[in-house]
């Protein structure tokens, strides 16, 4: 599975490279926040004006156009165009329209947190709070000066097929995947594609090291693109355990009756916080501010999390029951800012040794 394309220093220096006229949208920096925005009738009037909402993002496709559609309904008139990409396409593909001088994309979200760091570095984010971040969300879940919150949330797990496995025979741990009995039978994502498995590789190298990885790779794993591949593979039994994938594609799952349940390894699971953003250059600045203020309501993010299996950073949001609370899983922590600085070598080092 070779991947070739540009890496993210060629689309940072793209970015750096552009004309004035395209950046000069860029905000001065700020000391702090903008005020917080609740959705008024004034701004529903001007988002029916611009008419749509064009948002790209890494979410599962069924509850991307879920959230697409529920909008929608809230607010008649206003249509979203959803993009469905893998983060490091999204990342790739914004880059090269804003080369070539063309503003298509109003909001984002994707599970790369590094990618939204680089935006707003090069002044591409518009600053907007909606008002349940002002008053729900934790400072760690949202940027200081309001130009992205974590709109999702996930865990990134391993799972096995429960038809194909005894779940006491299961793997309980990243360990465990390297015994014997697994070579030729895991299903692995690849970090050129997916912000989901660029971040859990990152925070997986810091925990365990490459040689860990090294020793996964020699297991004859099954390479696949995206962390919503791999929950797929399991369930339909092409591989009996995934070494990582979205959590919330395997609740799901799950709860269509599938065979697959979720693993939370015992030295730890890496989170994925999912952020949404406004660019500045929106084609169709109102109606991006509402949805992006909308996406973070508790109605919006409690439907995300019992319609879509997500977790959500939100005060007010509840976990269904039955789900394994984050407070008994081990969860390790992640560090977007460093991600960002060692994602092209991350990548580069992650093929050489999976030889893809």
């Amino acid at each position: 599975m070779q991947r070739r394309g540009l890496s993210r220093r060629d689309v940072n220096r793209a970015f750096a490279a552009l004309p004035f006229a395209v950046t000069a949208f860029a905000a001065p920096a700020r000391a702090a926040a903008p005020p917080a925005e609740a959705v008024t009738d004034a701004l529903v009037a001007a988002a029916r004006k611009d008419g749509q909402v064009v948002w790209y993002t890494s979410a599962d496709l069924r509850l991307a156009e879920q959230i697409g559609k529920a909008f929608e309904q809230k607010f008649p008139g206003v249509a979203v165009r959803v993009e469905r990409l893998g983060a490091e396409r999204i990342f790739t593909r914004i880059g090269q329209e804003y080369a070539a001088g063309i503003h298509a994309v109003d909001a984002v979200s994707n599970g790369d947190v590094a990618q939204f760091l680089t935006w707003k570095r090069q002044g591409m984010l518009g600053a907007c709070v909606p008002q349940d971040v002002a008053q729900h969300f934790a400072p760690e879940h949202r940027d200081p000066d309001g130009c992205f919150a974590f709109a999702r949330a996930s865990l990134c797990v391993i799972a096995y097929n429960t038809d194909m496995v005894k779940a006491d025979e299961a793997p309980k741990s990243f360990a465990d995947l390297l015994e014997p009995k697994w070579k030729g039978r895991i299903v692995k994502a690849h970090p050129a594609y997916s912000g989901t498995i660029i971040t859990s590789t990152f925070v997986l190298v810091r925990e365990l090291g490459w040689p860990y990885l090294e020793k996964l790779a020699r297991q004859s794993v099954l390479q696949v693109q995206s962390a919503t591949d791999t929950p797929n593979k399991v369930a339909l039994g092409e591989r009996p355990v995934m070494a990582d994938g979205n959590e919330y594609n395997v609740l799901m799952l799950r709860k269509a009756g599938k065979a697959i349940a979720p693993v939370y390894a015992a030295e730890g699971t890496p989170p994925i916080h999912m952020p949404n953003a406004v660019f500045a250059a929106a084609p169709h600045p109102a109606a991006a501010r509402l949805f992006h203020i909308w996406l973070f309501s508790r109605e919006t993010q409690q439907m995300m999390v019992d319609a879509g299996g997500l977790r959500s950073v939100h005060a007010q949001v509840k976990d269904p029951a039955g789900r394994t609370p984050l407070a008994s899983i081990k969860v390790w922590t992640d560090d977007p800012a460093a991600a960002e600085k060692t994602s092209d070598e991350l990548k580069r080092h992650y093929a050489q040794i999976f030889h893809v």
